[in-house]
């Protein structure tokens, strides 16, 4: 059977993208955030995953207002990317995994979710920038990805809990694949940040650390939270925490923090990032 191996959160900020871009790593703004990713670069090419389930979200290239799913799943062979105006270069092609993709599907479906099925789409910066960042020199090309959508822009959005009970169940879909194939499911957005508006620029170390804390400990702790109060506790992008609780949901069980770094602000936004083993 399929076995995960890890789960990563991460910014995906265009700003991230952009400094990648332009060679700006190692500048102050930068410099602290930037130094957590080699070594969890490090362990990726230590564990080899074939295959990385990416939840993110889609900003208007493919899912604009008028057509919003509020869970959508690739099953496609291949991604290519565009850029929505933020400036960041395009990069090849992301390698797709049909078989476990549908796999997923299947399951889903039969266990009460109804996935929206995209056999060809886009994907933009919520999900590049996490996999350049992770694989930087297009070395993602090595690994097959799933690109998972959760609606985080349009109202009526999925409870945390929801998205929580959703990474779940694709956890118990991947663990029930007939293949041997070692999995790392990445979680990307947040923390607390606001673009628009007249909070816009809020941030909350406090709440933004107490989160962390509890997707290691207890991340059924955030799924008490209903979507306006996360906005109220860490501005109206906060609720981009559902892609961390799918990717935690769908790790089975206790998991140790094995790296951590958490800077505030970077592009106006807390950016977090870990990376969680699981201990069975």
């Amino acid at each position: 059977m399929a076995k995960i191996i890890g789960g990563i959160t991460t910014s995906h900020i265009p700003a991230i993208g952009v400094a990648m871009d332009k060679g700006l790593e190692n500048e102050p703004y930068y410099r602290d955030l930037f130094a957590i990713y080699p070594p969890i670069r490090e362990w990726l090419t230590e564990e080899k995953p074939d295959i990385a389930v990416l939840f993110y979200n889609d900003h208007g290239l493919e899912m604009f207002l008028d057509k919003k799913p509020t869970y959508a799943i690739g099953c496609a062979p291949e991604y290519e990317n565009a850029d929505e105006g933020w400036g960041i270069k395009p990069i090849p092609p992301v390698t797709g995994e049909t078989e476990l993709s549908w796999h997923i599907v299947n399951h889903l479906i039969e266990n009460d979710f109804d996935p929206t099925v995209c056999q060809d789409i886009k994907v933009d910066h919520g999900a590049t920038v996490p996999l350049t960042l992770l694989w930087p020199n297009f070395t993602y090309q090595g690994v097959k990805v799933i690109p998972v959508s959760i609606n985080c822009e349009r109202h009526p959005m999925p409870k945390p809990s929801r998205s929580y009970a959703f990474g779940k169940a694709i956890g118990e879909a991947i663990r029930s694949w007939e293949n041997d194939a070692k999995v790392v499911v990445l979680g990307t957005g947040g923390l607390s940040h606001q673009l628009d508006g007249p909070r816009a620029g809020i941030l909350n170390d406090e709440f933004d650390n107490w989160c962390m804390d509890k997707m290691v400990s207890d991340p059924e702790a955030i799924c008490q939270y209903s979507n306006v109060e996360l906005v109220e506790k860490g501005g109206a992008q906060m609720v981009e925490i559902a892609m961390w609780l799918a990717m935690r949901g769908c790790i089975k069980g206790e998991v140790e923090e094995r790296l951590r770094n958490y800077v505030s602000p970077i592009s106006n936004t807390a950016v977090g990032v870990q990376l969680l083993i699981p201990k069975d």
